[in-house]
């Protein structure tokens, strides 16, 4: 696990869009896999910039992203489709068709959930995942005690996460119970994960999730199991960090190593 540990959240958001406009420069088909929430607001900006900048494109990418509440429709306000949409899709060049998530109002969702891991598989598995991390260490929807081997399939949601995700709808009760999420096995059958955090509010997460053991109770440790795993840091939720110096003698300031 490589461990960028940048001054502030802007500095993260940048090295994370950089990292990313990287891989599609090199390998412009990548199959990405797509997250949501407001960690990632900052970071499909800097790459629609980019974009419209002329340096970067889409054309020959395809995505998945991560989950969907259950019961959900597409052209709800507060569904993950219509956020992908107004955050990225509609201001870049991606195909048509090439964009997927799971259908939240599919009449039988375990079905749907089984079709979308399928549907991974046949597009060669993610190329490059994308991961913002949940201060109770969820990546995904998989909740802690989620299984370290899990594909795609409905989850229930934690009273916490439902209230972090609270803000995005009329009333905290409307916020729905369960959704669809690419398991833990999923995740790590990408060739490459990059993990965003920042802020204080996810220093124990982090810390946990890189320096504690691999356990359920953190989900997001199973990303010590990846073969090639960046996580990328602010200052704040680097700060309870024991091997802090060891990361910034590795990469200092969040830079590449020297050799």
């Amino acid at each position: 696990m490589k461990i960028l540990i940048l001054p502030d959240a802007e500095a993260a958001a940048d090295r994370v869009a950089g990292l990313i406009a990287a891989r599609l420069r090199q390998a412009p088909a990548t199959v990405l896999g797509l997250a949501t929430g407001g960690t990632m607001e900052a970071v499909y900006a800097r790459l629609i910039a980019a974009h419209r900048a002329g340096t970067l494109s889409f054309a020959r990418a395809r995505s998945f992203n991560l989950d969907e509440y259950v019961g959900v429709a597409p052209d709800h306000p507060c569904s993950y489709w219509r956020y992908m949409r107004e955050q990225l899709f509609d201001h870049v060049d991606m195909a048509p068709g090439a964009c997927l998530l799971p259908r939240g109002d599919a009449a039988d969702p375990a079905a749907e959930a089984a079709g979308y891991e399928a549907a991974i598989a046949a597009a060669g598995g993610i190329g490059l995942q994308l991961l913002g991390l949940g201060a109770n260490g969820h990546i995904g929807f998989n909740e802690p005690t989620s299984s370290l081997s899990s594909l795609t399939r409905i989850k229930t949601l934690t009273p916490s996460t439902r209230a972090a995700n609270a803000r995005f709808f009329d009333r905290p009760e409307d916020v729905p119970r369960m959704a669809i999420t690419m398991g833990i096995g999923t995740i790590l059958n990408a060739d490459e994960v990059l993990l965003l955090a920042y802020g204080e509010g996810k220093a124990a997460a982090a810390a946990a999730m890189i320096e504690g053991p691999l356990s359920a109770s953190c989900p997001a440790s199973a990303l010590q199991m990846h073969r090639k795993a960046v996580v990328v840091l602010d200052e704040a939720a680097a700060s309870r960090l024991t091997l802090r110096d060891y990361f910034d003698c590795v990469h200092p300031g969040g830079r590449e190593a020297e050799i």
